[in-house]
């Protein structure tokens, strides 16, 4: 993919995912599969920028309430179908994670998979919605691209300023109990659009509850 491609993210988007095939796969990412242990005890789910359904589809068939969009209007109707015949529900909706209203609900964990289109200078207010959509005492899933995988060109754009920093994430998730933060290299295969060795980070943080009031005794 170019670099332009990456200025029109939803015209790019869209045509990408206007073939019959799913271009990252069905199968949920592994990430997402490993990381189901951390969410014992969570009963919604909001899976952000999720493409054409393969994290979603597959969450809500673990019996989460799954509320999921993407922008791309050929990816919402992908995800709506692969739901129906996997014979699970989901909210499948249109949105753009620059205009989401994070307020409107507050979910028991929130799943970002390879958000890399997200600019710089979009990224801090984007992660500080999606940090408010988290409940006190729910999660953060993240997984994406460190900057060393534009040399392995593999996934992701060509820019090593849209991918993330072991310290950035640390700073932005001082405030939360961070329970694995893991920077690795691995193969990985889904679907068309992601194959190959790639320079993975990988985030599981519990947002922490507000401290009690003190409470005086007489």
């Amino acid at each position: 993919m170019t670099v332009a491609s990456f200025d029109r993210p939803q015209e790019t988007w869209n045509g990408r995912y206007a073939g019959d095939d799913y271009l990252f796969g069905e199968a949920p990412n592994a990430f997402v599969r490993a990381s189901a242990s951390w969410l014992e005890g969570a009963r919604t789910v909001l899976c952000v920028a999720d493409g054409e359904g393969r994290n979603s589809t597959w969450l809500a068939g673990q019996g989460y309430t799954v509320t999921a969009f993407d922008f791309a209007p050929n990816a919402v109707a992908k995800a709506r179908r692969l739901a129906a015949r996997r014979g699970v529900r989901a909210d499948h909706r249109e949105g753009d994670i620059l205009t989401w209203d994070w307020s409107a609900r507050s979910y028991d964990a929130l799943v970002a998979i390879f958000i890399q289109f997200l600019a710089p200078e979009d990224r801090d207010a984007v992660f500080a919605g999606m940090q408010t959509a988290v409940r006190p005492g729910g999660l953060f899933l993240l997984e994406g691209y460190r900057p060393e995988q534009v040399d392995y060109g593999t996934g992701g754009p060509p820019r090593r300023e849209h991918m993330y920093t072991r310290p950035w994430l640390e700073q932005r998730f001082a405030d939360w109990e961070i329970l694995e933060l893991r920077a690795y290299d691995a193969e990985i295969r889904e679907g068309t659009g992601h194959r190959g060795m790639s320079a993975l980070i990988d985030l599981v943080a519990r947002k922490r509850r507000a401290a009690p009031y003190p409470v005086d005794i007489v």
